[in-house]
């Protein structure tokens, strides 16, 4: 069993505060989900779930157009979703989505490595040959977007449009496969998502050395999202690397830009710099943090490693709490109907693993989220909850948001201390 590994070596070098019971505590939260997700499957109901219906998209679509008749239109939703987001099953469906695929590919990929045991490596296989049948049909090259139709603030994106937040993650999980087994069939595969995220999704200078990209292979879908970027900048610095292809350099080079242009004076990014989605919460400003990170290893950009520094400074004194929970958002694009979200506590200890050493506080706000994880986000069965309500739980499991990624920031967590221990 995954908890033996343990066992066998009691006395942890555990990173940071982390004490080596709560890394064994960790182990079997693991355990205890791998079982739950055999159980209950791969499909799962979504935080989009309840506008993902005809008469849901018509209401977001109603509200972004009247926000305050539109109110009466979304309330039914909103209500659910404050006093008995259970009924979320009345709205839509169970799906599969690529972004948790890939992030259970990842994660069994971490258990394997971690422990050893091929039945995790199959798993991991299982979850990339779910990818390639799932990319979007239409398509020459490789990608992934959302299996629902999404209302946005600027139109409907429709099922099986690329994103530019989905595709990367599912070339992390090829990436991280292939350096495992190196299966040149998944580097086949990456490389036809590189040029896809090359070719496909448009770029727009806003200075002489900055551009946005695309949030989708068509413009008009997206405004000058900061995360799209920074995603799209890590994708192509690797594959310019991988593939020794300087056009995808150059196209990295211009979004990492805007990335560093788009910071503000105190070290935090809006969400969009389009005058209209000035919020900054926690999860985004993970995935840029995270994505400069990757991106200053692998070029040692200086530029890349000041901004992460500022950033990073930002995120430990206003994304957290007086306790070092997480804090859902440091300036709100609204009234939200919960405390706490499970979004944030997963990207939060993947941050803070990836980030280990560098900042003392995040160091510490890691051993606090891992307790407040073990303690209260897991339910019996395994499962997490999703989010933590004014009044109670959201205890609906959701693949998407964000089981799948907390479970794979746990295995990223687990790997890592043992890599630690490795001559």
């Amino acid at each position: 069993m995954i908890s033996s590994v343990f066992a066998i070596t009691p006395a942890i070098p555990a990173p940071s505060t982390i004490a080596a019971g709560d890394l064994n505590r960790t182990w079997a939260a693991v355990s205890r989900f791998v079982e739950w997700l055999e159980e209950y499957g791969e499909e799962s109901y979504d935080f989009q779930s309840y506008y993902a219906s005809s008469p849901g998209r018509w209401a977001k679509r109603f509200y972004y157009r009247h926000r305050h008749a539109g109110k009466l239109a979304v309330a039914p939703m909103v209500l659910s979703e404050a006093l008995l987001p259970s009924a979320r099953r009345l709205f839509w469906k169970p799906q599969r989505f690529p972004i948790a695929d890939a992030h259970y590919a990842m994660a069994f990929t971490f258990l394997a490595e971690t422990s050893g045991e091929d039945h995790y490596y199959q798993r991991a296989l299982h979850f990339l040959d779910v990818l390639t049948s799932t990319r979007c049909p239409g398509y020459s090259d490789y990608c992934w977007g959302y299996p629902f139709h999404w209302e946005t603030v600027f139109g409907t994106i429709p099922a099986g449009t690329p994103l530019i937040t989905t595709t990367p993650y599912v070339y992390e999980a090829f990436l991280q496969v292939y350096r495992m087994d190196r299966n040149p069939r998944w580097r086949e595969i990456m490389r036809s998502i590189a040029q896809h995220a090359w070719r496909d999704y448009q770029e727009f200078p806003t200075s002489a050395s900055a551009s946005y990209c695309s949030y989708t292979p068509f413009p008009e879908y997206s405004r000058m999202e900061v995360n799209a970027c920074a995603y799209r900048a890590w994708l192509l610095t690797h594959a310019a690397l991988e593939f020794s292809d300087p056009r995808y350099r150059e196209s990295a080079e211009r979004n990492l830009n805007f990335v560093l242009e788009a910071q503000n004076s105190d070290g935090s990014w809006l969400y969009a710099v389009d005058g209209k989605r000035n919020f900054v919460d926690h999860f985004h400003t993970c995935f840029v943090l995270k994505a400069l990170a990757k991106i200053e290893v692998l070029t040692g950009n200086t530029s890349c490693t000041t901004a992460l520094d500022r950033g990073l400074d930002y995120y430990t004194r206003h994304l957290f709490d007086e306790t070092g929970q997480p804090r859902p958002f440091s300036r709100r694009p609204r009234l939200t109907v919960y405390r706490r979200e499970l979004y944030d506590y997963a990207e939060c200890v993947n941050l803070a693993t990836l980030l280990h050493g560098r900042s003392q506080t995040l160091d510490h706000y890691l051993s606090v989220v891992l307790d407040d994880i073990l303690r209260l986000w897991q339910k019996a069965d395994g499962s997490f909850r999703s989010r933590q309500l004014r009044f109670g739980w959201d205890n609906t499991p959701m693949h998407r948001w964000a089981a799948s990624q907390l479970f794979r920031s746990l295995c990223f967590l687990l790997y890592t201390v043992r890599k630690s221990e490795m001559p």
